[in-house]
């Protein structure tokens, strides 16, 4: 019986060897990722000089960051339908110009107001940009070491961008002020959309939407050869069904578990990563020391990941990220009772460790387990319960600083606990499979 085209391609990428074309792919999607991740990085570093410039209100500020993480719920929930059925490469593109353009546009803002709104479309931007760096990520990696080229792309632009965007903020916000940072880090995406054109699109895309030609060229292109074989094309090689319709229809668990799980891993990262440098302040840190705290505990970030891309193929993706939540509940807790400076910085550089190890691998797990042609659609769907989260826990972190800390580490540490059980829920271990194993193509 002749091999199926899609049979074909996913088989080919699957043990395939990383060329020139995988670490370009790679490379694009990890500065993409980057900008995606250290645009809060530095709204929490500019928290403070936002407040004491007199340009806005504390309460001001928690409308401003939960205006942009309610965009970002947009773009996330919003990026599926069209990245399914239009392509990574055109949503990628379409996202980074949007949020780039909003940055700089919101950074001229002559008051609150106009920061708040144009926060919000960056945020739209942003939410539809990570999603898709996943996708891309899975779906060029072979299985062997999918989770490993995965979690590089998160060490580069999802970790080492916190202490890179914090020390960026400690070291130009006095000269450039909090509006050139933004200005910068704008501009700096542009040029990351000018370098997508450079973007392959996926090639179990293309054979999934009727285009498995160009999907064969592509392969053919990146060294992996052609068939030596005739391929049919079977119902799977031209899907036309709606991406959130079988993630509705036949995901259901898997979307509810995943949305659990980055609800609690947005509220503890993002919550914490927004306020921290504030909540050190109002502990009677100067904004200097608080800064320098804040970047001693973020370098937890890429040693996390590093770790990661080791635990992953070695443990796999269940037993890291459970681990690690549990971990980080215990080290949330303990946040609280801590008193000394060094212990601050020793249980925060931990309690940050731990709450990136688990929510980035249960990202990547989630990645994984949803078909082609609707894995963008329900990675999106399963990350907006998160974004959700994100948004509110930015507004009532800023509530409940006034009630004191052990509040809102109390608050923390509950959802991560929640989040221990949940990510055992998501689906089986999906280390070493393939991808159309764990999620096969369906109408």
């Amino acid at each position: 019986m002749a091999q199926s085209i899609v049979s074909f391609v996913d088989s080919t990428l699957d043990n395939a060897r990383m060329g020139p074309i995988h670490h370009r792919v790679l490379a694009l999607i990890t500065f993409a990722y980057f900008f995606d991740v250290i645009d809060f990085t530095i709204l929490g570093s500019l928290v403070p000089d936002l407040t004491r410039s007199g340009f806005a209100a504390p309460a001001q500020i928690g409308a401003i960051g939960s205006a942009q993480l309610f965009g970002i719920f947009i773009g996330t929930i919003g990026q599926g339908e069209f990245t399914d059925r239009f392509g990574r490469k055109r949503v990628l593109q379409a996202a980074i110009l949007l949020y780039s353009a909003a940055t700089i546009l919101a950074a001229l803002s002559p008051n609150f107001r106009w920061l708040i709104a144009g926060r919000l479309v960056a945020g739209i931007g942003l939410g539809a940009a990570q999603p898709l760096c996943f996708a891309y990520a899975a779906e060029f990696a072979p299985k062997a070491i999918r989770g490993r080229v995965t979690a590089f792309m998160q060490f580069v632009g999802g970790a080492c961008v916190w202490p890179i965007g914090t020390a960026f903020a400690l070291g130009f916000r006095d000269s450039f002020g909090w509006w050139g940072v933004w200005i910068f880090i704008g501009i700096a995406g542009l040029v990351v959309f000018l370098f997508s054109f450079a973007l392959p699109e996926s090639p179990r895309w293309l054979v999934t939407h009727g285009k498995g030609e160009q999907a064969l060229s592509l392969l053919d292109r990146m060294g992996l050869g052609r068939p030596a074989e005739r391929l049919v094309a079977d119902e799977t090689a031209d899907i036309r069904s709606d991406p959130i319709g079988v993630v509705f229809r036949l995901y259901r668990r898997r979307i509810l578990a995943a949305m659990i799980c980055f609800f609690a891993f947005f509220s503890a990262a993002l919550g914490l990563g927004g306020w921290l440098p504030n909540i050190l302040a109002d502990r009677g840190f100067t904004i200097t020391k608080s800064l320098q705290f804040t970047f001693g505990m973020q370098l937890s970030f890429p040693l996390s990941s590093l770790f990661m891309m080791y635990a992953l193929e070695r443990f796999g993706r269940i037993r890291t990220s459970f681990t690690a939540f549990l971990l980080a509940t215990l080290f949330a807790i303990t946040f609280y009772f801590s008193t000394s400076d060094a212990m601050v910085l020793a249980i925060g550089f931990l309690m940050n460790f731990f709450i990136q190890l688990a929510g980035n691998s249960m990202q990547i797990f989630t990645s994984e387990v949803f078909p082609t042609n609707a894995r963008a659609s329900g990675f999106g769907l399963a990350q907006s319960g998160g974004r959700i989260g994100a948004a509110a826990s930015f507004y009532l972190i800023a509530i409940l600083q006034g009630y004191g800390l052990g509040y809102v580490m109390t608050g923390i540490a509950v959802l991560l606990a929640v989040a221990a059980i949940a990510v055992t829920q998501i689906s089986q271990e999906t280390r070493g499979l393939s991808l159309d194993t764990i999620a096969p193509p369906t109408r």
